[in-house]
């Protein structure tokens, strides 16, 4: 069976829901406006769905004018954040270990975000001049990385869900593992094997296991955690301390991906 790029999902919003695209531009840190747009606190840091659960049900678009950003349930209620910052101050912001210059984006972004999140946070973006590095041990070539966890693409096959949806009482969708690229036509877990790929013409290098943590236990229809899939993942994918579901990937040259694309792999 050939092995085809069946989905592609791009979140411009650190943790805000996710946009399924038919086709998208790969770049150094990630595919174009992945996570280039994250949600900070009073004191600067990062702040997701693994403790601010509310996140998991307001959603994003790409606009010509803009971001909008919206609740799931009330599609009315939006704000629309321009690609260019309006208000572009300077900002240190934290992201797990790493600190990054990153711009304000707008005074209206700030205020809709804190009401909904019932927080006083602030909207910011990685202007092109910021250096974030993805972990040297892994990532070869001093590649720079967005907003993301910590690399700029994740991959995972079809299979792989399939194969945990086979041992679940209630099965689950894929945006739960939040991959930029869904893989068709392999064995389950074949991603675990590939070093050097190409998807289209393409070429990434598959650099680590992705290690999962909570944020996969929060159902992003209802914002509810529970226990799955990390429990039944910890049966049969834990390795040390850690529970492997997809794979870290970098970018080994740009250019524009879509549905249908084949994969191959080269080692």
């Amino acid at each position: 069976m050939a092995m085809t790029l069946s989905e592609i999902w791009v979140y411009p919003v650190k943790s805000l829901g996710g946009i399924r695209l038919t086709n998208a531009l790969t770049e150094e840190r990630g595919l174009r406006y992945d996570r280039r747009w994250m949600i900070i606190d009073e004191e600067n840091v990062f702040i997701t769905q693994r403790v601010h659960q509310k996140m998991a049900l307001i959603d994003v678009a790409l606009l010509d004018e803009g971001l909008k950003i919206f609740l799931r349930t009330d599609p009315d209620d939006f704000v629309l954040v321009p690609y260019q910052p309006a208000t572009a101050r300077p900002v240190t912001v934290k992201v797990w270990d790493d600190t990054a210059e990153a711009l304000t984006v707008s005074d209206e972004a700030d205020a809709w975000l804190s009401r909904h999140l019932a927080l006083n946070v602030r909207l910011v973006t990685m202007p092109d001049s910021t250096e974030r590095k993805a972990d040297p041990r892994y990532a070869q070539h001093d590649e720079n990385v967005s907003f993301a966890d910590g690399f700029p693409y994740l991959v995972i096959s079809q299979a792989s869900l399939d194969d945990l949806n086979s041992r679940l009482a209630e099965p689950i969708e894929m945006r739960r593992f939040r991959p930029n690229f869904v893989i068709s036509g392999t064995e389950p877990f074949a991603e675990d094997g590939w070093k050097q790929i190409t998807i289209g013409n393409l070429h990434f290098e598959v650099v680590k296991p992705c290690a999962r943590c909570v944020l996969t236990t929060i159902n992003p229809d209802t914002a509810e955690k529970g226990a799955e899939p990390l429990k039944t993942l910890a049966t049969y994918r834990r390795n040390g301390n850690k529970i492997l579901f997809g794979q870290n990937v970098t970018a080994q040259d740009f250019g524009e991906l879509k549905v249908g694309d084949p994969l191959t792999v080269l080692e």
